[in-house]
């Protein structure tokens, strides 16, 4: 069956449902209609059905946008770094913990493995089901961060007190804290809420998200050659394999999530840029102007409409290498969104690529797969394993990366 005829029979089913598209201005109410019979009968009648058929039946079906719904749900992080397989190799007396003795590591390394502190490696320190969620100091990140660069600075930090201490006192009370930094609301704000109709182009635009899967866990990484954002230079990925383990990095200038991530990504390069390849590839906006208009982005001066040259993709890759200013090379994807299709890269993602070109962690799909300390962790045990001065005393202490070129 053709796409688009396809498309009308799913959509027709919907509407029987009374599930059907609603107008840019229609409200959305999912309690006004049943959310659950298209997506039940398609994923019962259809077990390897594409993710974007997912996705697709979650919009009309009004489920809200959330890890545990439409494609969310099912393409998830795939390693071979996680608590099972680490398990099974270093726990030696199988008491279901891995302690300081059995982890061959040094000790900066075994630190950062150990995320709840207790002096082992244990279950806990690989469950990252509520790494996205809501957290104080999410809250506070969000609130310091001014220019969206992903990173707070003393500045910023500064002026944050200027602000607050209203009588220049020197100092900030409970209150003015409270008053500078009031409770979130756990909805979206009503100028980033989408429509059904704008998530609809979005999905079939791949600025919500690829429709592609993008390659599994042990398959060949597809190679690309792509040019750097300031048109002076190309990377092909099959030369970065083999010396080193290599971390490569999808994302775009209007992804709120994925910006907030990138003084994470830099401190992941700064620890570890001697001992594996960092490369990011910029693709698709997610958040365009003539698309899906996110107010929270024009706050802190990010806006572009969807980029319809090469040449006008590469210069908002440059504004967002200039603001991010990761330190490692950022390459463009090319207008037909080639790479960027075919590794699932929109609207971010990220994946840690073995010596032998292999896809040894894949990141479940952004914005609520964006966990830069899972990959992390993946990243410290693929360089354990593969033999590499990953656990040294030095990694731990954010010294010089190797140079940085051109944002």
């Amino acid at each position: 069956m053709h796409m688009r005829s396809f498309l009308r029979a799913v959509a027709s089913a919907a509407a029987c449902c009374g599930l059907g598209l609603a107008s840019a201005e229609e409200p959305r109410n999912p309690q006004s209609r049943p959310t659950e019979d298209v997506g039940k009968a398609l994923r019962e009648a259809w077990p390897d059905r594409p993710e974007w058929l997912d996705m697709y039946t979650a919009i009309l079906s009004d489920e809200p946008m959330g890890a545990t719904n439409g494609w969310f749900r099912t393409a998830v992080t795939q390693s071979r770094y996680g608590w099972d397989a680490t398990r099974k190799k270093f726990d030696r007396d199988g008491d279901g913990k891995v302690g300081r003795d059995e982890y061959p590591g040094g000790d900066d390394a075994f630190a950062r493995l150990d995320r709840d502190h207790d002096k082992s490696l244990s279950a806990a320190d690989f469950d990252f089901s509520n790494a996205y969620a809501p957290s104080p100091g999410a809250m506070l990140f969000s609130k310091l961060d001014r220019d969206g660069s992903g990173k707070v600075t003393k500045a910023e930090i500064e002026a944050f007190f200027k602000a607050a201490d209203a009588d220049d006192a020197g100092f900030l009370s409970r209150l003015e804290l409270e008053q500078a930094l009031p409770m979130p609301s756990m909805s979206m704000s009503s100028g980033d809420r989408p429509s059904k109709t704008q998530l609809i182009r979005g999905l079939f635009k791949q600025e919500v998200g690829s429709l592609q899967p993008g390659p599994k866990l042990d398959e060949s990484a597809p190679d690309f050659t792509l040019k750097a954002n300031d048109g002076k230079s190309e990377l092909t990925l099959s030369k970065l394999i083999g010396p080193k383990p290599v971390v490569l990095i999808f994302g775009n200038f209007t992804c709120g999530p994925f910006r907030s991530q990138s003084g994470n990504f830099e401190k992941l390069y700064r620890r570890y840029g001697d001992q594996a390849t960092f490369v990011m590839v910029y693709v698709r906006e997610a958040h365009p102007t003539d698309g899906w208009r996110m107010q929270s982005n024009e706050r802190v001066g990010v806006a572009t409409a969807q980029p319809q040259t090469y040449d006008e993709r590469a210069n908002v890759a440059l504004r967002c290498g200039k603001l991010l200013d990761l330190g490692f090379p950022m390459l463009v994807d090319t207008i037909d969104d080639a790479v960027g299709a075919r590794y699932s890269g929109m609207p971010g993602r990220f994946y840690l690529i073995d010596k032998a070109g292999k896809i040894a962690f894949k990141n479940a799909r952004g914005p609520f797969g964006f966990k830069p300390a899972e990959l992390e962790q993946a990243l410290i045990l693929l360089l354990q394993e593969e033999g590499s001065p990953a656990n040294r005393q030095a990694n731990a202490t954010e010294t010089a990366p190797p140079a940085r070129p051109a944002p």
